[in-house]
């Protein structure tokens, strides 16, 4: 289930291919009257006595001065990230939050899940982090120049799946800010195979009767799904991410050393 709602979320993976190693062609030398070997382009050479070992060390003496350079910045970054996620707040959940949260370490997305009536509700919530970093450089350039608030609002996207145990489920792709939750997408899907792309997915869901869009809507209300989640939410995935960014630095921290 995580699986194919991952699938429909985080289409951003690239795959990346290395390219096989290009063949190196001999280079044709010139000599001199002084015999000093020079390239084809009458470049001097290394004088082929010369130890191959006083080479190697110097491109080792390189890649260890790199590897310590890069360290260093690490390790300030480390400090930094330590000292924000130290100097933040800790996230109380409400005591109306209707859900269970499943935070997984390593993961980008939390679960939520809970029981309604006989129904098993699971959600994954994901930040909107460049859109959330827009939103403050935006902010930052409008104080500069007017001081006008700007427009743009942060946002969290939801994928909500109802589970009755039967043969289909139901699940809603959704943003979520401050004012509202806005349904993008709507789709009944075979509990046998989620991700059949053959299967009949209705119509866009703006193209919808405006009173079945409402209803929609509000079905969704009655099973906690509204705009009183996202000051929580909003809060706990910046704590999350923040939290995410400093375990990774430290991960990266012990790959280069």
């Amino acid at each position: 289930m995580a699986s194919s709602i991952f699938a429909s979320l985080l289409r951003r993976s690239l795959r990346r291919y290395l390219p096989s190693a290009p063949s190196i062609p001999r280079r044709r030398f010139l000599f001199t009257s002084s015999f000093s070997p020079v390239s084809s382009r009458g470049a001097m050479l290394q004088d082929p006595k010369l130890p191959s070992s006083l080479l190697c060390y110097r491109f080792a003496s390189s890649k260890v001065s790199g590897d310590e350079s890069l360290k260093r910045v690490i390790d300030s970054e480390i400090q930094c990230a330590q000292e924000a996620h130290i100097s933040g707040q800790d996230i109380d959940r409400p005591e109306d939050f209707p859900f269970e949260i499943v935070d997984n370490p390593g993961d980008q997305a939390i679960f939520l899940k809970r029981d309604f009536a006989g129904e098993n509700i699971q959600v994954v919530v994901l930040m909107n982090l460049d859109e959330q970093n827009d939103v403050e450089e935006n902010d930052e350039d409008d104080n500069d120049k007017d001081g006008n608030e700007n427009s743009m609002e942060p946002s969290l996207s939801l994928v909500v799946t109802i589970d009755k145990g039967e043969d289909h489920l139901l699940e809603f792709c959704c943003s979520l800010n401050l004012d509202k939750v806005e349904i993008e997408t709507m789709v009944l899907k075979k509990r046998d195979d989620p991700d059949d792309q053959s299967a009949y997915q209705g119509p866009e869901f703006s193209d919808l009767d405006e009173n079945l869009q409402k209803a929609m809507h509000k079905y969704l209300e009655e099973r906690g799904i509204n705009s009183s989640l996202f000051d929580f939410l909003h809060e706990y995935m910046l704590n999350k991410d923040e939290r995410e960014y400093l375990v990774w630095l430290k991960s990266m921290k012990e790959f280069i050393a």
